[in-house]
């Protein structure tokens, strides 16, 4: 009779693991907007089922797990904050992305968490960008140097061609860094002591902060493009709000927003005035005539599962 834990371990020791390297590469930016693009379809075609994400308290910091499923494949993330973590040597945001076929449950792959989110926000990103404002002209704003404004840098230089772009941060080195990282991407980035230095230049303008407070003021141009991926509480807030009350504006999961999008929710918008992604890549709505338009991410996880299908894919 066959040795049922050891048919399970060798199961679980084929089952392939991507670090954060591998992961990157399994996910290039211009397949990743597509992959998105088409998980933006399914979910306004009503194939797709994702409750909102469990939030369950830890000392010092939080535990987050996110299931979705598309009814070909599910997937989940668990991914941990803790704040405290880099005076102990380790990474704020630890975690990983579990795929299976949604028919059998059969485990497919495994992905490295903070990779993957970083890739899929920054992805989702210039999708908007694409799809809400083809037309923006100018150089990139990046208001915050950490993993997200690093990986919009880089996005959007690989799929708008962004040759030009204005790095503002908390610390100057950070700002620094993360210019002379877009330089040897060649792009023409600089550090700025102040985002409204570079706010009245800028044609896109990506938020990538945890802040409680507004950090541009409402001088963003009539025709921008405003990507706000930073604040995920209702207590965080990145964009003033008269910027929100005369702006078109977007978001990436409705239902989330309403509960999480610190921007709108501080702004008092009416939510009428609030349109998803998703109606505008499925044609139910017109993409705006003109701007500003902002887009305001909270992220969701058939963002996840649209970049862990794409994974998969680059291995078969």
């Amino acid at each position: 009779m066959p040795d049922q834990k050891a048919m399970a371990m060798t199961r679980a020791a084929a089952l392939p693991i991507l670090d954060a390297g591998a992961t990157v590469a399994a996910l290039p930016w211009s397949r990743l907007v597509d992959a998105l693009e088409a998980m933006l379809e399914r979910k306004a075609a009503g194939s797709t089922l994702a409750p909102e994400r469990l939030a369950l308290p830890l000392p010092g910091g939080m535990l987050l797990a996110m299931p979705a499923s598309d009814g070909e494949y599910a997937s989940t993330k668990l991914v941990t904050v803790h704040p405290g973590n880099p005076a102990r040597g380790l990474p704020t945001l630890l975690g990983e992305l579990l795929l299976m076929r949604a028919d059998t449950g059969q485990r497919l792959l495994i992905l490295d968490g903070p990779a993957l989110t970083a890739r899929r926000t920054a992805a989702l990103s210039v999708l908007a960008a694409r799809r809400l404002a083809p037309r923006a002209r100018g150089p990139l704003l990046i208001v915050g140097a950490g993993i997200q404004g690093r990986a919009h840098l880089e996005a959007f230089a690989s799929v708008m061609g962004t040759r030009q772009a204005f790095i503002a941060s908390r610390t100057r080195a950070s700002a620094e860094a993360l210019a002379l990282h877009g330089r040897s991407l060649g792009i023409d980035a600089r550090a700025v002591a102040g985002a409204d230095d570079a706010l009245a230049q800028a044609g896109v303008v990506v938020t990538a902060t945890t802040s409680t407070a507004p950090v541009i003021g409402d001088g963003v141009r009539d025709d921008a493009f405003v990507a706000a991926v930073g604040a995920y509480r209702p207590e965080m807030c990145e964009l003033p709000a008269a910027l929100l009350h005369r702006a078109r504006v977007y978001v990436d999961d409705p239902a989330g927003a309403r509960h999480e999008a610190g921007d709108i929710l501080q702004a008092g918008l009416d939510w009428a005035r609030v349109t998803a992604l998703e109606d505008v890549v499925a044609g139910a709505a017109a993409p705006p005539a003109h701007g500003p338009v902002v887009f305001k991410s909270v992220g969701q996880a058939l963002w996840d599962l649209a970049a862990a299908r794409l994974a998969l894919e680059a291995r078969q």
